[in-house]
């Protein structure tokens, strides 16, 4: 990394101050973190495979009418993105019973749901991140009842679009978590823009056909080689040579060199965003 001024440090990025005002860059670290950073690891080739897939997926997002802050590929782990006020709420889509769900309330693990759950999370480590609904997230300030809209409207679409994504190259895409943050026009618009990352690290992926787990669950479980899992996604997306970057802990630079860099294209034109504002609550919050 060339010296840049830092910005925040988290468990598997660090942000830098961006070559232009409005610009950040996102650099993936190679560390694997579970339970709130009580399980910890480091793991060669990671951060490579989660930039390149995270560009690709916003990429493809941003296709489809969700505004991202990703802009392009800098270099196999860094991505310029657009600098964004990050909303302190994650929120989770769950199409298939797991994780805390089923810890929760008893849920057999691999239970189809009816239809899609949102559940909304706030993004306070100290606090393990807890579960909150969306009367604590208006009540609280973290959002208004016009950008919770617009987040929910958002995630719906991705979750569709990531459905068809994945099942086209044989996964299952069991739930997901999101974040958003707002960006601010010249003349105090407000956009809500798809922000930090869309990988495996907060998408649980199993095999369609096996059930093998892909995902982060390789690490908190015990399952196997984390890297193969997101290899093989990478692999299955075109987005890695058949043959991997990553072998036995080792990543092959020549391969990685022949790796063309990502450039989201369609985010140059500003003026494909919407703001939040001008579009009323289809159902206000009474608080």
């Amino acid at each position: 990394m060339n010296k840049r001024k830092q910005l925040y440090e988290g468990k598997a990025k660090i942000i830098f101050e961006g070559p232009e005002p409005g610009t950040l860059v996102q650099y993936f670290k190679d560390d694997a973190t579970a339970f709130n950073a009580q399980k910890k690891a480091t793991i060669a080739g990671k951060g490579v495979l989660n930039n390149r897939i995270s560009a690709h997926i916003m990429t493809k997002l941003e296709g489809i009418g969700v505004p991202t802050h990703f802009l392009k590929s800098l270099n196999m782990r860094e991505q310029l993105v657009r600098q964004v006020e990050i909303i302190p709420i994650e929120l989770v889509v769950r199409n298939i019973a797991a994780g805390s769900l089923v810890k929760r309330l008893g849920i057999k693990e691999g239970t189809i749901l009816p239809q899609p759950i949102v559940e909304f999370y706030y993004k306070k480590d100290e606090l393990g991140d807890p579960m909150v609904s969306d009367h604590h997230i208006v009540t609280l300030g973290w959002a208004d009842p016009y950008e919770l809209e617009e987040i929910v409207g958002q995630a719906y679409r991705v979750n569709d679009y990531l459905n068809g994504l994945f099942s086209g190259i044989g996964l299952t895409l069991v739930d997901f978590k999101l974040e958003f943050g707002r960006l601010w026009g010249p003349y105090d618009e407000l956009y809500i823009i798809l922000a930090d990352e869309v990988s495996p690290d907060n998408c649980r992926l199993w095999d369609a056909k096996t059930g093998e787990k892909l995902d982060k669950d390789r690490f908190r479980q015990d399952l196997g080689d984390l890297v193969e899992g997101y290899q093989e996604i990478a692999k299955r997306l075109g987005l890695v040579p058949d043959t991997g970057i990553v072998r036995e802990g080792n990543i092959d630079e020549k391969a990685m060199a022949g790796l063309t860099l990502i450039e989201n294209e369609l985010a140059k034109d500003g003026t494909r965003l919407r703001s939040v504002r001008k579009i009323p609550p289809s159902k206000p919050y009474k608080v």
